[in-house]
C-alpha cells in the first residue's frame, strides 16, 4: 500500500483448511472496552463522550506531513510514502495518503479546529487522523489500556524493518495459518512469512510484483476465500477498504492481524469484533530514526 519508485516493483503465494479460531480479547476491545463494528460507530461513541472529554473542546494544535523515499540495499526497487499527522496535546494521530494527493490547503484548514469538526471533514484521511489523535490522547498505548510494548533495536532501516516484521508476524496464531492474505504488501513481512514456511497471497492496490517476482493482486476482497488468515495494513482505514476485511473476519472467525501506523490508536478498538491482534506504531515511525524504539502489541498469542 505504498507507492513504488521502480516500475513493476511495489513496496512489497488452493489449500483451505478449517478456519482458525482467533484469540478474542477478554470483554471485547482493548482493556475490556466494548468492541465496535465499524468506524462510524466508533466516531459516534467518541462524539457521545464514551471515551472521555467532549471532542468539541479538544483542538488540534499542529498538523504536518511526513514524506519518505527509501531503497534498501540489495533490493530491486524503492518506495515512497506520505503521512498526514495531527497533534492533540501530547498525542499524534496519523493517516497515510497517496503521495501528492493531499491538498496544499489541508494543513491550514485543520490547525486550530476542534476534533469534533475534523471528524466531519470532507477528506477521509483528515477524519481518520483526527480520530486517531483523539483516541491516542485518551487511550495512550500503555499496559493499562491493553498494550504490550515491544522494543525495536537501533540500526539501519532494513534491520529495523525486519525486526518490526518479526513482531507483526508473531501476532498470527500458533501453530500458524497455511495461507495468509497480506493486504498492503511490505517485503519484510513477506520475507518473514517465507522464513516460516507460511504461504501468502500478496495484495496491494498498486499491483506489480514482489521482490521474488510473485504477482501482486489488486483486489484483496476477491481473494478472501483463498486464505485462512489476514494480515492487513492500517492504511485500509484511510482508503475505506477496512470494513469488508473486518466483516469477513467476524463472519468466518479467521484471524485478522493489523499492522498500523495509520490509525494505531483506532484499530485496537476493534479487538473482539473481527480484529484479533494489532501491532500499533504511532508517530514517530521506525523509518524516521536509527535509534532504539518501541511498537505496541494488542491481542494475539501471549
Amino acid at each position: 500500500m505504498t507507492t513504488p519508485t521502480h516500475p513493476g516493483h511495489p513496496p512489497r503465494d488452493p489449500f483451505l483448511p478449517s478456519p482458525i479460531r482467533p484469540d478474542r480479547a477478554p470483554g471485547g476491545s482493548a482493556a475490556g472496552e466494548p468492541a465496535v463494528r465499524n468506524v462510524e460507530e466508533l466516531v459516534a461513541r467518541v462524539r457521545d463522550g464514551a471515551y472521555g472529554p467532549d471532542p468539541r473542546g479538544e483542538r488540534v494544535a499542529l498538523a504536518f506531513t511526513t514524506a519518505q523515499a527509501v531503497r534498501h540495499e540489495g533490493r530491486a526497487g524503492g518506495y515512497r510514502n506520505e503521512v498526514l499527522s495531527l497533534r492533540l496535546a501530547a498525542a499524534v494521530g496519523s493517516c497515510a495518503v497517496e503521495p501528492g494527493t493531499l491538498p496544499a490547503a489541508a494543513l491550514d484548514e485543520v490547525v486550530g479546529a476542534s476534533v469534533a469538526d475534523l471528524l466531519a471533514h470532507p477528506l477521509r484521511p483528515v477524519r481518520i487522523a483526527a480520530l486517531d489523535a483523539y483516541l491516542a490522547h485518551v487511550r495512550p498505548h500503555t499496559p493499562a489500556h491493553g498494550a504490550r510494548p515491544y522494543p525495536l533495536p537501533a540500526g539501519g532501516s532494513l534491520h529495523r524493518s525486519r525486526a518490526r516484521a518479526r513482531a507483526v508476524v508473531d501476532l498470527l496464531p500458533h501453530p500458524g495459518p497455511h495461507r495468509v492474505l497480506v493486504v498492503g504488501v511490505v517485503n519484510s513481512l513477506l520475507e518473514q512469512l517465507r522464513r516460516r514456511g507460511t504461504g501468502y497471497l500478496p495484495c496491494d492496490l498498486k499491483g506489480g510484483t514482489t521482490e521474488w517476482g510473485e504477482p501482486i493482486h489488486t483486489d484483496a476482497l476477491a481473494r478472501l476465500e483463498d486464505c485462512d488468515a489476514v494480515l492487513a495494513s492500517g492504511m485500509t482505514l484511510g482508503n475505506d477498504t477496512f470494513q469488508p476485511l473486518l466483516d469477513h473476519a467476524a463472519a468466518t472467525a479467521k484471524p485478522l492481524v493489523m499492522f498500523a501506523q495509520t490509525g494505531s490508536a483506532v484499530l485496537p478498538r476493534f479487538l473482539g469484533a473481527g480484529v484479533t491482534a494489532v501491532s500499533a506504531e504511532p508517530y514517530p515511525f521506525f523509518w524516521l530514526d536509527g535509534g532504539p524504539g518501541v511498537i505496541h502489541r494488542y491481542g494475539g498469542p501471549r
